[in-house]
């Protein structure tokens, strides 16, 4: 954890939160070029913030989450708000957009593989072989591509994330 708070306080949260590396009473420069040093060892790093102390450390993040009651700047300046002012709701915003990415992923190969198909069979390439394609079908089946996709990610409605 690094902080601009004073040691003894960063110390208490870091022990209720589980942290063992703590650096208190960092400015706002050397957070920006602490991270800088995590990426060059490439890692992907991701800082919370919410105060106009950290924008420089949120913009230099892989990921910037500002906490939602955070300042303007801190906001303007992070990837991710979070709505509400918890800390540990970063924990579900991660799960969330993992979960979004492995969907993305699920309809991209759907859909991928639907076209390579339909695509050849609606353009008549298979007509020689018998394999024919009436236009109201491939409407019907174009459009029941979009749905299976769109229910697909319906599914991300029922996800439920850690609350610590």
């Amino acid at each position: 954890m690094i902080t601009g708070d004073s040691k003894a306080v960063a110390e208490s949260v870091a022990r209720r939160i589980g942290i063992d590396e703590v650096a208190a009473e960092v400015l706002p420069a050397d957070k920006a070029s602490a991270i800088e040093r995590f990426r060059g060892g490439g890692k992907r790093v991701a800082m919370v913030g919410d105060g106009v102390n950290d924008a420089p450390a949120l913009v230099t993040a892989d990921v910037g989450i500002a906490i939602g009651a955070g300042t303007d700047v801190a906001v303007e300046s992070a990837g991710i708000v979070l709505v509400r002012s918890d800390p540990r709701d970063v924990v579900g915003a991660i799960e969330l957009s993992r979960a979004a990415y492995h969907k993305m992923i699920q309809n991209l190969v759907w859909a991928t593989a639907y076209n390579l198909v339909a695509i050849p069979v609606a353009a008549g390439l298979f007509m020689r072989w018998g394999i024919e394609l009436p236009m109201s079908v491939g409407a019907i089946a174009m459009s029941l591509s979009t749905i299976i996709v769109a229910a697909n990610a319906q599914f991300l409605r029922g996800l439920k994330l850690a609350r610590t």
